[in-house]
């Protein structure tokens, strides 16, 4: 490549990362000869000879959930077309710690891993992100570079609207008890005790819509059944949509239901479901740039920067 363009492989390297100094005349006559060439950098190498990794590591737990793509899409925009490798690595499951899904990225010697979402405990993801550098998506963790919602706020928002809209029996579907994902229950709950009404929670066996269907059976059976739910996310609330569908209830002329995550799935004419918005997009965008910051300054002060939560209210939810 260097031999075809008549100038040194140090130049080359150096028009290929951007740096300073070389001349746009022969920058341009060395990126037209590697696209004839079909040239490509290797990014390995360069990483090895730098002795610093510029790949970065993306964990998601659940590409079936479009929040985990809306992720995806908001990090590969804020990574842009710049020299930092994105490699993608996929939770085997939903609700248990993945060890080797995120370490699958250490082995590939990546210079930071931005999770979302790690279902292992505050001290589990504190002793990772001291053998690599991390940011935490969707959920804060002390010491660690955190980019989240504003879950807490969310879920009151949630409940306070279906008791504004007359509603007593409230119940919150989420997925199996874990504190990586209590903040929406917990706060469901305080909500609920602050109104003098108790809460009932039920745990699914994951976070998919099957498993909120299969929870939902009970739930929905007898005199007592509640007359609106709050649910985890979008995809257990289409779960428990479909299960009311099944039972021969309607939403929400028997039961009005609200989400979480404001998926696309939850906007479709049709389904059209009451959701908080958590921002997915904006999560990844703001994850992506808190990575390329602390691959730049890895002395820099712990990133810990929240996104405000929006109810956004549709037809699934009506008065009592």
């Amino acid at each position: 490549m260097a031999r075809a363009v008549g100038v040194s492989r140090t130049l080359v390297s150096f028009a290929f990362r951007g740096t300073p100094g070389v001349s746009e005349e022969t920058k341009r006559a060395i990126l037209e000869a590697a696209k004839r060439l079909g040239y490509r950098p290797n990014a390995v190498a360069a990483d090895l000879a730098s002795k610093r990794s510029s790949a970065v590591g993306l964990y998601l737990l659940d590409l079936r959930n479009e929040v985990y793509v809306d992720i995806f899409s908001g990090v590969r925009e804020a990574l842009g077309q710049g020299r930092n490798r994105l490699i993608l690595s996929v939770s085997h499951s939903t609700s248990g710690v993945d060890e080797s899904s995120v370490g699958s990225l250490i082995e590939a010697r990546v210079g930071i891993i931005i999770a979302a979402t790690l279902v292992d405990t505050d001290p589990e993801i504190q002793e990772l992100a001291r053998s690599v550098a991390l940011v935490n998506v969707a959920r804060r963790v002390d010491g660690v570079d955190s980019v989240y919602s504003d879950d807490w706020g969310g879920a009151r928002a949630a409940t306070e609207h279906l008791l504004a809209l007359g509603h007593t029996r409230i119940a919150h579907v989420t997925g199996p008890r874990n504190e990586s994902h209590e903040v929406r229950w917990r706060a469901y709950e305080a909500t609920m005790r602050h109104a003098g009404l108790a809460p009932r929670v039920i745990f699914a066996d994951d976070y998919t819509q099957a498993a909120a269907e299969q929870a939902a059976v009970s739930l929905l059976r007898g005199p007592n059944r509640p007359s609106a739910v709050f649910a985890h996310n979008d995809e257990l609330a289409l779960g428990i949509r479909e299960a009311a569908w099944k039972r021969g209830l309607t939403v929400p002329g028997d039961l009005s239901l609200v989400g979480y995550d404001n998926s696309r799935l939850s906007r479709l004419h049709g389904i059209d479901l009451t959701s908080v918005d958590l921002r997915a997009l904006e999560l990844g965008r703001a994850a992506g740039a808190a990575a390329l910051e602390r691959l730049a300054n890895p002395e820099a002060p712990v990133v810990d920067r929240r996104l405000d939560s929006r109810l956004i209210v549709r037809s699934s939810t009506a008065p009592l």
